[in-house]
């Protein structure tokens, strides 16, 4: 049996070891599975010292009472690079670890409960969609506790996730894509760009709604991408590699562009992060959207390429190649754009229509 204590503080006025209402560190002592155990805490909440001594006594692994929230979220991090994840996995992961450090400190890994999560999971202010990514993260995080046996039990397993309805995909019309078009003549040219301004804006735009492919992979556009008018997609989210022609005129605007950079990439000039290169590019779509008077991002025009190829009898999946998705999502979101489906849903009805009359 364990039997906690406060080893008090020379500053302390208490000498009573059982007493608890003061602020000194809390040590435990007595037999744990037949071994003698004396040893800090590293905890001054006798509550919280409580939590950590029962889970001990329940049956929980060695590894489990050395390893805190603190420990575990730096192991946690540490495999994270090991494996090699994006820079932008990396940071969501670093926020997640950060915010559980602080919320559970001092707090041992294997002694929370899935009620204790769940009320972690409540001080989020959050978007459900932005909820539920955080929740599959938490969920990694345990698993990743649970494979080092710090824990047998998953408690962000038994928490659901908050219902999120998912926005339509809602593409550029070709009269809005005309006015962003226009806007681009407009833009300022103040900058080390200057006159180019106007230029890389409107290639920019161009490669966007003509390439399908996503803001920072646009940023990311090396020559070498560029063969004639064929342009290879290679997503930097899936990694598959494929071929597509482009517009002579969007070829032409492209390599206008091009003239005016310094080194490989047509959009970045290569030097200092990604992250804050496209960044850059956001504020200029949205500086971009209100001379123009239309509300838009990056986003649609990718979906604008998606929708105007489906609605010419391109199939589902071969759009999923070319957007680096996979087929689930893909139909996810541009299902409702299927031309061959669409013909399909009205020949019966007519049919219908034709039995009952």
């Amino acid at each position: 049996m364990l039997n906690l204590w406060r080893r008090h503080l020379k500053s302390c006025p208490h000498r009573v070891r059982t007493y608890k209402k003061c602020g000194c560190p809390i040590w435990v002592q007595g037999t744990l599975h037949g071994k003698w155990v004396k040893q800090s805490l590293d905890l001054r909440n006798w509550e919280s010292a409580q939590k950590l001594v029962r889970d001990w006594e329940s049956g929980h692994s060695a590894g489990a009472e050395r390893s805190t929230v603190a420990k575990a979220c730096e192991a946690f991090i540490r495999d994270c690079e090991a494996r090699n994840l994006s820079d932008a996995s990396l940071g969501k992961y670093r926020l997640l670890t950060a915010d559980l450090k602080k919320h559970f400190e001092g707090r041992s890994v294997g002694a929370l409960t899935v009620d204790e999560v769940r009320r972690y999971r409540e001080t989020w202010e959050l978007a459900p969609i932005s909820a539920r990514k955080k929740l599959e993260r938490l969920r990694t995080f345990f698993r990743f506790c649970i494979d080092n046996q710090w824990m047998h039990v998953n408690p962000a397993k038994g928490i659901k996730p908050p219902i999120a309805h998912a926005r339509p995909t809602l593409p550029v019309t070709n009269e809005d894509f005309e006015k962003i078009l226009w806007a681009c003549d407009l833009y300022p040219i103040q900058g080390v760009w200057g006159e180019g301004n106007r230029v890389r804006v409107r290639a920019f735009v161009l490669l966007l709604r003509y390439s399908g492919l996503r803001i920072r992979d646009v940023a990311l556009l090396s020559d070498d991408k560029l063969k004639g008018n064929k342009l290879l997609l290679y997503s930097a989210k899936t990694k598959v590699p494929v071929y597509i022609p482009l517009p002579e005129f969007v070829v032409k605007e492209l390599l206008q562009a091009g003239a005016l950079r310094s080194g490989k990439y047509f959009f970045w000039s290569g030097e200092g992060e990604i992250k804050s290169c496209v960044n850059d590019w956001q504020r200029t779509l949205a500086k971009l959207s209100k001379l123009a008077g239309v509300k838009f991002h990056a986003h649609q025009l990718r979906d604008s390429f998606a929708v105007d190829l489906l609605s010419n009898g391109v199939s589902l999946e071969d759009v999923a190649t070319l957007l680096g998705n996979t087929l689930k999502i893909a139909e996810k979101h541009y299902a409702p754009w299927v031309q061959s489906r669409q013909i399909s849903l009205e020949k019966s009805i007519e049919k219908a229509w034709k039995l009952t009359t």
